[in-house]
């Protein structure tokens, strides 16, 4: 059966409880936070179970599968971060905060009694962060030593995994192009290195001895990276002029080994246009391009490369889904690296997580890069 769904606006404004502000987060100048989303309503079928989707920058509803549940009978909320659209600021336990706004207001507000996160690429992870601080709050500050208060999270009642990546300092980790030898000039590269140069003497099929060399150079140079970006937040700390964030650019941060020879990770779904070569490095825009210090801070700090999203999955029961969308989706569930064109979901029902430690997925400002 298919229902009729109306789709309507959502505004959710909150008070900013933080002690520290960023610059273009979607913040007003009252103390108020006003995030935005969109809910789908299936007619005539009265629910009290939502289904959240958010992403830490990006906006959901035009994806199919919100639509297609609600078509289905579901109640589905689409939630926009105050940062959706410019992750340039963004930090993620600000995004866990939106996110826990659009739960209380779903439960004290609309009445809904459970509530499912469903967590669609960078949502996957945000979605793992989010339970486990709402079940048990650990955090007192972001990777850049700014104080947050997550104590007053609302947990979820299950969770939904689709496409989802174990977080974006894990996934920046293997896209992050080694070649650059310059943070200040993208055209000095190590040939032995830019697979997207047709003179590199590595080709595909690229032999296990080039993708360890190449995997360590990434990590080496985000290792770099990062002691500059805690240099600078040092440096900024101790002037007395205000001044909190200096934007920067991260050059060529989607060279992925998988990109050009996809022997690397076997999987039946087809490179998108995005990443084929050479568009994911001459583009304008990229994975963390462009940052501020304390925002690039949450987002590549080496214990969040551990990925411990997986774990934290692992010991959870599931269930799988046996519906699949009729539009054909590459889909990869948290602790897997095979890519599949059929999404399937993974809802988690065992909900208890006091292990997860993970800060999530995590975006950039120069206050979200650090590896700590």
């Amino acid at each position: 059966m298919s229902f009729e769904i109306a789709p309507e606006w959502v505004h959710v404004q909150y008070p900013e409880s933080a002690k520290f502000t960023e610059v273009y987060g979607f913040s007003g100048s009252q103390g108020m936070v006003n995030c935005e989303g969109l809910r789908f309503v299936p007619k005539g079928r009265p629910s009290k179970t939502l289904a959240v989707y958010m992403h830490p920058s990006s906006t959901l509803q035009l994806l199919p599968m919100p639509p297609a549940m609600a078509r289905a009978g579901v109640h589905v909320l689409c939630a926009g971060s105050r940062f959706a659209k410019n992750d340039t600021p963004l930090i993620m336990e600000k995004v866990a905060l939106d996110l826990g706004a659009y739960l209380r207001h779903a439960k004290e507000k609309w009445g809904y009694r459970k509530i499912v996160l469903c967590g669609w690429s960078g949502g996957g992870s945000l979605a793992l962060f989010y339970q486990a601080q709402a079940e048990k709050p650990t955090l007192k500050q972001t990777p850049a030593g700014d104080p947050i208060d997550l104590s007053n999270l609302i947990a979820a009642d299950a969770m939904i995994f689709q496409a989802a990546h174990l977080s974006r300092a894990r996934m920046l980790s293997e896209w992050i192009d080694p070649s650059v030898t310059d943070e200040a000039d993208p055209d000095r590269l190590d040939l032995e290195l830019d697979i997207y140069n047709p003179k590199c003497p590595q080709q595909p099929p690229y032999s296990q001895e080039f993708i360890g060399r190449f995997r360590a150079a990434q990590l080496a140079r985000m290792r770099k990276r990062t002691a500059w970006v805690k240099d600078r937040l040092h440096f900024l700390g101790k002037k007395s002029t205000g001044e909190a964030e200096r934007s920067f650019v991260t050059y060529r941060t989607m060279a992925d080994l998988r990109f050009m020879d996809p022997a690397v990770d076997p999987n039946a779904g087809a490179i998108s246009a995005s990443r084929r070569p050479p568009t994911p490095v001459r583009s304008a825009s990229g994975a963390s391009r462009r940052c501020a210090p304390g925002c690039r801070s949450g987002r590549s700090t080496i214990p969040m490369l551990t990925g411990r999203a997986a774990p934290a999955a692992s010991r959870r029961r599931c269930w799988r889904s046996r519906t699949r969308p009729t539009t054909r989706c590459r889909s990869r569930t948290p602790g897997s690296s095979t890519t599949r064109r059929r999404a399937r979901t993974r809802a988690f029902t065992s909900l208890k997580a006091p292990l997860i430690t993970t800060r999530g997925s995590r975006s950039c400002s120069s206050r979200r890069w650090i590896f700590v």
